[in-house]
């Protein structure tokens, strides 16, 4: 946008033109989306308001039919907002464009230029996904694995990295099938790419499907010193039974190996996931099946949410719903027992020295910031001096479910 003349506002209501990213993993980020366009519209009753992403691309019929938007674009066309922006201005007619995909078209050519307000900055280096789980609309909202090159995810790293960013996060729908549309590239070839540029930063990847993570990906990972120890690895089930009706590629145990071999190749990192609970058939059986795996893995942190029927997928036709209200019980009761275990992992860090880097200055009487285990850390404030966008060594004293509370060497 900024190419084409157009400027950051600081509120909707300011605003000429509002942009929506969508989500449509779950039928309430639909229904949330749905609501900010409402919002946005009474805001800015003249703006332009634009509807991108994932529930424009996938429903796209529902996003016309809102009535709201003045123009409707899909994942794989971002780029092409100014010009669709000018184009509606000039016309003042609603355009709606988005595009099937088809194999082979390769990853949106759009970089992230960061902002001086963030810390952190994230690369996409990967959209897509085909493996088709039974529950899951992003391979329709997506479309096919694309891969950025490692060139490019270099030099942007530097870019990014030279306007002051800490913290490169690598995202992407299904990261471990990075470079399968590239020849022989994996997920290695991406986070060594984003490492080898030259400054004080870090790199962190965002979620992985567990079990394309090789034993030699792990290897080359192992090798690198600015890769966070940090691995979110989504589980979704801790029962065979309900693995194989999701579609999953992976059981229980496959899983539990793959954690393993984490854990020894990066001593003392965390391992977080994504739990549902309820899925179409689903016994208390299967429920407490799941609940006993989790206890035993030991998450850092988890993200747990009821199953959520999306339209278009095979589970939405499954036979054996679980009543609503059961499925958030079930899901109460595993955010109990992972609620339990990051207490448990942020308590072993006490006595440990983390290296943290400290983020935006909120909090007149704290010092706020991440570890490279991504542990919520808190330092007191003891002047007014900010301690943004640095890395300190910070000695942890105790620890809570939120995270941990140290001090620097220079305060002991």
């Amino acid at each position: 946008m900024n190419a084409r003349g157009f400027g950051e506002a600081d509120k909707a209501e300011e605003a000429d033109v509002c942009i929506v990213n969508s989500c449509t993993v779950t039928a309430e980020a639909d229904s949330k989306c749905r609501q900010l366009l409402r919002k946005l519209r009474r805001l800015s009753p003249e703006g332009v308001i634009v509807l991108t992403g994932c529930y424009a691309q996938a429903f796209e019929n529902d996003a016309k039919d809102l009535g709201i938007c003045d123009i409707v674009t899909g994942s794989r066309n971002k780029a092409d907002v100014p010009e669709l922006v000018c184009e509606f201005l000039k016309k003042r007619e609603p355009v709606f464009r988005v595009k099937p995909f088809e194999k082979g078209e390769g990853l949106e050519p759009m970089k992230n230029l960061g902002s001086s307000r963030k810390t952190r900055a994230y690369i996409k280096i990967q959209d897509g996904c085909d493996q088709y789980c039974t529950y899951c609309v992003i391979p329709f909202a997506r479309g096919h694995i694309c891969s950025k090159k490692p060139e490019d995810i270099a030099e942007e790293t530097r870019a990014l990295v030279g306007s002051g960013h800490k913290e490169i996060i690598l995202t992407g729908i299904n990261m471990c099938c990075y470079g399968k549309d590239l020849g022989a590239l994996t997920l290695a070839d991406a986070a060594e790419a984003a490492c080898k540029a030259q400054g004080d930063f870090r790199v962190r990847l965002s979620s992985l499907e567990p079990e394309l993570l090789t034993d030699r990906d792990i290897e080359r990972l192992a090798e690198l010193d600015r890769l966070c120890g940090h691995f979110h690895l989504a589980l979704q089930s801790g029962c065979d039974k309900t693995l194989k009706r999701m579609g999953r590629h992976y059981n229980t145990a496959q899983y539990e190996q793959i954690v393993k071999k984490l854990r020894a190749a990066f001593p003392g990192c965390a391992v977080s996931t994504d739990i549902m609970t309820g899925f179409p058939g689903e016994t208390e059986e299967d429920f407490e099946a799941s609940l006993d795996f989790v206890k035993r893995m030991r998450f850092s942190s988890a993200h747990v949410f009821p199953y959520s029927e999306r339209q278009g997928t095979a589970a939405a036709k499954f036979s054996g719903a679980v009543p609503v209200n059961i499925r958030q019980e079930r899901a109460a009761r595993m955010r109990k027992v992972c609620l339990a275990s990051q207490l448990e992992y942020n308590r072993s860090q006490v006595g440990r020295t983390l290296r943290v880097l400290f983020e935006r200055e909120r909090d007149p009487k704290l010092h706020r910031g991440h570890s490279d285990e991504y542990i919520n850390v808190r330092i007191p404030r003891l002047t007014e001096k900010s301690l943004r966008r640095q890395f300190l060594d910070v000695k942890i004293i105790s620890a809570d479910v939120n995270g941990c509370f140290g001090e620097t060497e220079s305060e002991a």
